[in-house]
């Protein structure tokens, strides 16, 4: 039975690695959940052993789960646009934006998921999961710039069509351990990440670079790394129970081709973060969870170092180099399940989490604005027989922005908005 089930994850992952990588963006560029079930109910599953796909945030989930696989595609489309109002400074130095509202293109994406679980006896069970994380992806087309310092300049940055694609593939194995005849369990899962970028359009922020070669324009530049995740679960009294799971920093090997980008001769490593989340099961047909999620952006020089003073003393890429400026996220997700009918489960939720992004921040952030707080999901799963299940989720993230000053042409002001819409179709096979 292990080889069929192998095999058949093999299968699917194969035929959706063939889809299109994509950036996603909801807290900062973490998702909000993993798994339709869990983002139906805006991520609030830590304590909640939904499906294969809990490992991607508490393995400890996994010694609930029994033997299943399940795939999932997602249709994720974020609305991204900037708008520059004020009077420009034309002093030398200066790097004022053309005025007026300029959207990202590229509005739909398909995120592909596959998770596998294994139950190796009734204490032990381990499990792979395949997911994915984005956040920065822009694709603002070159027009005529007025303002640019060379004649034929155009686009955002007077270096035609501008914008970055960034995306994040993890492989999770996970092992977990139940005790005490199920009340508690311990899971740890491995984490091999993968990251590509590509960056367009900067070249005029070369005099501001230490290796101008390696700013803009080199196509896509993969990197590797590693790290785990820990998790436990315990269940309080009867019908509630509580999970916490902690992810170590990933440390990815550097982005060569954008040495001239990022700080740390081209770092981007990936942030720690805590997940703690209680369940209570109401009665026997609803369920209630309530989770917490902090995110560490500030810990990653690349991403969490602002642009001033930093720009100051030092180039773009050196050591301590500037960022993003992006601040530590801490998410809040309340998600409630009804099962109305043997055959149907409901689900809903909210999150909120003040984004990341200073006012101080948002010339560079043109080219990243996560700058999401709210999230309304909906979902449902529907059995089909005793082994097979349809599972959907929607999310909705209504219209946020943040509006600042453009540091190098202070009498300029930038606003950065972003709303966002998702559904998700997902499969999902038992085997016990």
């Amino acid at each position: 039975m292990i080889s069929k089930n192998l095999y058949r994850t093999a299968t699917v992952a194969v035929v959706l690695g063939g889809l299109p990588a994509i950036s996603e963006a909801t807290n900062g560029y973490f998702a909000h959940g993993y798994g339709a079930r869990s983002k139906a109910l805006a991520g609030a599953s830590t304590a909640r052993p939904l499906d294969s796909f809990a490992a991607a945030v508490n393995p400890a989930s996994s010694a609930y789960l029994g033997d299943r696989l399940d795939a999932e595609i997602e249709l994720f489309s974020p609305r991204r646009q900037y708008t520059v109002d004020g009077e420009p400074t034309l002093a030398p130095g200066a790097f004022p934006l053309n005025s007026g509202t300029v959207r990202s293109d590229s509005e739909w994406f398909p995120v592909p998921a596959i998770g596998w679980n294994h139950r190796i006896d009734n204490e032990q069970a381990v499990g792979v999961t395949l997911y994915g994380n984005g956040g920065m992806n822009t694709d603002y087309v070159a027009t005529p710039n007025p303002l640019c310092p060379f004649p034929g300049g155009s686009g955002t940055f007077c270096a035609g069509t501008t914008g970055i694609d960034k995306a994040q593939a993890f492989i999770v194995p996970s092992y977990a351990h139940s005790f005490n005849n199920g009340r508690f369990s311990f899971g740890i899962a491995p984490i091999f990440a993968i990251q590509r970028f590509k960056a367009r359009g900067l070249n005029a922020f070369a005099p501001f670079s230490s290796d101008p070669e390696h700013l803009s324009n080199q196509g896509y530049n993969y990197s590797f790394g590693g790290g785990v995740r820990v998790g436990g679960l315990v269940e309080l009294i009867p019908g509630v129970r509580f999970g916490a799971s902690y992810k170590s920093r990933i440390t990815m090997s550097k982005l060569d081709d954008y040495a001239g980008l990022f700080a740390e001769q081209g770092g981007f490593d990936i942030p720690e973060s805590f997940n703690f989340g209680l369940a209570w099961d109401i009665n026997k047909d609803i369920t209630t969870s309530f989770d917490v999620e902090h995110i560490r952006y500030s810990q990653i020089d690349s991403v969490g170092n602002p642009m001033l003073p930093n720009l100051l003393t030092k180039r773009l890429g050196e050591d301590g180099g500037p960022g993003f400026g992006w601040k530590d996220m801490t998410i809040f997700k309340l998600g409630a399940e009804w099962r109305p009918a043997p055959l149907w489960t409901l689900r809903a939720g909210v999150s909120y989490g003040a984004q990341p992004i200073p006012k101080s921040e948002v010339l560079f952030n043109v080219l990243a604005p996560g700058v999401q707080e709210y999230h309304l999901t909906t979902g449902f799963s529907r059995a089909i027989g005793d082994k097979d299940e349809v599972n959907f989720a929607f999310m909705y993230s209504p219209s946020n922005s943040v509006k600042g000053p453009n540091p190098l042409s202070p009498k300029q002001n930038i606003e950065l908005e972003m709303d966002q819409y998702s559904f998700q179709l997902g499969w999902s096979k038992k085997f016990d």
